[in-house]
């Protein structure tokens, strides 16, 4: 069985120079990290390509292994959360290029995977054209991220008009590109699926490029710390390692941004106790 490895997300490190927040990360032992681009970290629309030479230089020095997150709640749109997505009315086009330079910059990094959410259905759209335009706008990506060697992992999030494991496999099969794939998230899979995430994770084996992974209080989407919740990891880590999962399984905690290194230590040292039996 292959040996699960573990990134955190730079969304948890928000009040950190990226260069810090990579130095912590790799110090406290993680396998590699989930760079989510945002306005202060290696925002897509002013860095350049001395800045991603020198990035990869500094992973590869740091032993980190890396992927790519499009999940920045207002890189795109100061005012209105995640928006505009890739069912927005106005503005699609701009979540697009968006994405496209994640792509450009997942391929510069060598990271194979770039993540996306569909984004939320607006009050005033019918769901049969949020679909189309959903499915129009990943397949524009998908046929670019393979240009790139790059694949698409679509992530179903509560509160997102794709939620769901069904929600997903509906869009691969309006979409029809062999670039998108699943990103899946273990707190979202007990919030918003009936079946246990083990039995998800081992199902769609096949499907599954990237992982997050944290802890949740019922069905409750709010991230908190590994043993801060309810979740039951070693079934969980056991399917992982059934499916012989070789990507990175990132904690996401973009609310413990305010303890930061505490909080991505505490998460390393409780999953390693896991992975260790």
């Amino acid at each position: 069985m292959a040996r699960l490895k573990f990134g955190y997300n730079t969304n948890g490190f928000a009040h950190h120079a990226l260069e810090d927040a990579l130095r912590i990360i790799s110090d406290l032992g993680y396998d590699g990290v989930a760079l989510t681009l945002d306005v202060h970290h290696l925002n897509p629309f002013k860095t350049t390509r001395s800045d991603l030479r020198a990035l990869k230089r500094l992973l590869k020095r740091l032993r980190l292994d890396v992927v790519i997150e499009t999940g920045a709640r207002y890189l795109l749109d100061p005012v209105h959360k995640h928006e505009p997505c890739f069912i927005s009315a106005k503005g699609a086009v701009r979540r697009i290029v968006f994405t496209k330079k994640a792509v450009d910059i997942a391929a510069a990094l060598e990271a194979p995977v770039v993540t996306v959410h569909s984004g939320a259905l607006h009050p005033r759209m019918r769901a049969e054209e949020a679909r189309m335009r959903l499915a129009a706008g990943l397949r524009s990506v998908c046929k670019y991220a393979a240009s790139c060697g790059v694949i698409i992992g679509l992530e179903p999030e509560p509160g997102m008009f794709i939620d769901t494991i069904e929600g997903y496999a509906g869009t691969k099969r309006d979409v029809d590109h062999p670039a998108l794939k699943l990103t899946v998230d273990v707190g979202h899979l007990v919030c918003c699926e009936q079946d246990a995430p083990g039995y998800i994770i081992t199902r769609l084996a096949d499907e599954i490029v990237n992982a997050h992974i944290e802890d949740i209080k019922g069905a409750s989407h709010n991230h908190l710390p590994p043993g801060e919740g309810e979740i039951n990891f070693r079934p969980i880590l056991e399917a992982f390692r059934t499916i012989n999962f070789s990507g990175l399984i990132g904690v996401e905690l973009s609310r413990n941004s305010h303890n930061a290194p505490e909080a991505a230590r505490n998460a390393i040292e409780f999953f390693n106790k896991i992975r260790q039996v």
